[in-house]
């Protein structure tokens, strides 16, 4: 487990420059999946893949994007169930806990680095609980604000929000979101202060944005850009380390010589720890093929996602430094959340 000690240690090297999985190559995992080969015939029953949100949000289209070809290519249905609640941490928490050889999560960022540091009582450890598998995709997020911000070039829209000072307000679909580290990280990047208004989702944060309530957010792409295209928002940058295909026309903050608040959401599945190392690979090899043909790529693009395929230890070095990036964030400005 990620103690306030070990964050204590990371959190200059976090906080310092970019981020650490940008820029270095994955190391060993910590977590890995129970030695000893499955066997030859696993998958041996219907795979279910939990998702911790209703049918039709991000991460449940993720999850059926590779569901039906990877049915195809283990051999055994691969079966979406909806298990939403707190965040994503309802179905993280039956998926740490199964014991079938046969349930597997597709979680989101959130459920496996900061879920325990945000509420000790979240009933499983996202570093100890999970076998990681591979990620499926990642997206950034952009940063945006009101229609009537003053400027047009990126540089130009940060000062109006340094001269707002905290007088300005931003929204999140939730304090420990990532919307909500995201802008505290940013804040700390930055001279921008302005203060924190959480809501109950991402609609509610634009709706109140649309009626001068709030003058910046942290918004998935596609929920960003038609209020960009329309006026009614303008938008500083992405926040991941190079341009995104899902917004291919912003900059990203690094162009506007932000520094060190590289940030990224992404899904991925995870098994339980409990689930045989052979197993692991043998879905993991299956992912990576899925994730690589140009039909699937285009429906995750479709649904908000930059396909990205990659190892296990991949995964788990992308959970340890997210970990240590948005801990000290949570560590910093005391943050903790009831879900």
């Amino acid at each position: 487990m990620i103690t306030k000690r070990r964050l204590l240690q990371s959190v200059a090297a976090s906080l310092c420059g970019t981020a650490a999985w940008a820029q270095q190559t994955p190391a060993p995992a910590t977590r890995t999946a129970r030695a000893g080969a499955a066997p030859g015939t696993w998958p041996s029953q219907p795979v279910r893949v939990l998702v911790g949100f209703p049918a039709g949000a991000s991460p449940d289209l993720a999850a059926r994007a590779i569901a039906e070809p990877l049915a195809k290519l283990l051999g055994q249905p691969v079966v979406v169930e909806n298990k939403p609640g707190a965040s994503g941490n309802v179905a993280a928490g039956l998926v740490a806990k199964a014991q079938d050889g046969h349930t597997i999560g597709a979680l989101i960022n959130g459920n496996l680095t900061i879920a325990k540091l945000l509420n000790p009582a979240t009933p499983f450890d996202p570093e100890k609980d999970f076998a990681p598998v591979g990620l499926i995709g990642t997206a950034p997020l952009v940063l945006a604000t009101s229609g009537d911000a003053v400027g047009k070039t990126p540089t130009e829209l940060l000062l109006w929000a340094r001269n707002l000072g905290d007088k300005g307000k931003y929204g999140t679909p939730g304090v420990g979101t990532v919307g909500h580290l995201g802008m505290e990280l940013l804040k700390s990047r930055t001279s921008i202060a302005p203060q924190h208004v959480p809501f109950n989702g991402n609609p509610q944060v634009i709706e109140a944005m649309l009626a001068g309530k709030i003058q910046l957010a942290l918004l998935p792409p596609g929920l960003a850009k038609p209020h960009v295209a329309s006026g009614k928002f303008k938008a500083i940058g992405v926040t991941s380390p190079l341009r995104s295909p899902l917004f291919s026309e912003l900059p990203t903050l690094r162009e506007a010589s932000v520094r060190g608040a590289d940030l990224e959401i992404w899904t991925a599945l995870a098994a339980p720890a409990s689930l045989p190392k052979a197993a692991v690979m043998k879905l993991n090899a299956a992912m990576s093929e899925v994730l690589n043909a140009p039909e699937v790529q285009a429906q995750l693009l479709k649904a908000g996602w930059q396909s990205q395929a990659g190892t296990p230890q991949a995964l788990a070095y992308r959970m340890r430094t997210d970990t240590s990036q948005l801990g000290g964030v949570i560590l910093m400005r005391g943050i903790r959340s009831e879900t």
